[in-house]
């Protein structure tokens, strides 16, 4: 049954947005889920026929909001195990294992996390933006593993994208580069934007999505290699490859971007064509911040490097010498 919401401008919110004053009135929803509705009609403001988001409402008109009932999500839930860190009522914060792809798409409609989650979440789910699914917040690329959070609901999903949006949440990624970057501690700015000769990859672009990338380095083995982090002010699509790809540092492993031109030792190349998945980039989503969407708790995660990423390390401190900051 649909649920409809009657609300009225009072002179408080004359001349105001109606997707904000929404917003304002329907905390509960999404501002994607709200843009939606008012897309489809489902939202009707007395004395104005044509309906949009940026209408500015007046004094005294009547607003109604018809929300219809929760459809069930096109990804079927699939019992898949997850790595699950944390879960509540409200969010669950899991450990992607490198090869998962997050969200069904072309060629990649089963095995997905979305349906681990369908499956493991259940009747919990109480539906975003219209559907019973969980609420991907932000994504990882499919060969990068780490961690991810989703939500359960339209609120906590609005608070986290919040979070997000106005970089309180913080991520940081251990990454294995090719070569030593200099200076070892720095930012990466450059705008991000879809490559126009390959459409798998992104570049940087100047009429891309601003993006900046803060940098330290861990460890360096001769100046063939180094264990790097990174951490995201920004989130856009591949921003830590393409940043260290145009820095001239790109990542082990990786198959989308240009290889390295600098020269490898044999024993290390021998070594990786033994032993690393081909394909994977050596990229891991190691710790994650945020505020907790409803009690406020600040709340911290932080894993270890996979096994494949920590091999090749203990490898290269067995076989490489690790020369100092100094030097």
């Amino acid at each position: 049954m649909d649920s409809l919401h009657t609300l009225y401008v009072d002179a408080s919110n004359q001349g105001m947005r109606l997707d904000k004053l929404l917003v304002h009135y329907l905390p509960f929803l999404s501002r994607t889920r709200l843009a939606s509705l008012i897309a489809e009609g489902h939202v009707k403001v007395v004395g104005s026929p044509k309906i949009s988001g940026s209408l500015k409402v007046k004094e005294g008109q009547c607003i109604e909001v018809n929300i219809p009932p929760l459809v069930e999500a096109i990804p079927e839930p699939q019992a898949i195990p997850l790595d699950i860190l944390y879960e509540d009522a409200d969010i669950i914060v899991i450990n992607k294992a490198a090869g998962m792809v997050v969200h069904p798409a072309p060629g990649h409609y089963t095995g997905t996390l979305v349906n681990a989650l369908l499956s493991h979440c259940g009747d919990t789910l109480s539906g975003i933006n219209g559907v019973k699914r969980p609420g991907i917040v932000h994504r990882l690329d499919k060969e990068t593993s780490g961690l991810l959070v989703a939500a359960k609901n339209d609120k906590a999903h609005r608070h986290l994208a919040n979070q997000l949006s106005d970089h309180t949440m913080y991520r940081i990624y251990h990454a294995i580069i090719w070569g030593k970057m200099f200076p070892p501690i720095g930012t990466l700015e450059g705008s991000i934007g879809r490559d126009t000769r390959n459409r798998q990859r992104m570049a940087i672009r100047q009429e891309g999505k601003f993006a900046r990338t803060h940098y330290k380095i861990l460890e360096s083995f001769d100046q063939s290699v180094s264990l790097v982090e990174c951490r995201l002010e920004t989130g856009r699509t591949h921003q830590i490859r393409v940043h260290l790809t145009a820095k001239g540092h790109p990542l082990m492993g990786d198959a989308v971007y240009k290889k390295t031109t600098q020269p490898i030792p044999s024993e290390l190349k021998a070594y990786l064509e033994d032993t690393w998945v081909k394909g994977r980039q050596a990229l891991h989503a190691k710790e994650l911040s945020f505020f907790h969407p409803i009690t406020q708790e600040k709340l911290h995660f932080s894993i270890p490097l996979p096994a494949d990423m920590e091999g090749v390390l203990s490898y290269l401190r067995n076989s490489i010498s690790t020369p100092s900051e100094q030097e």
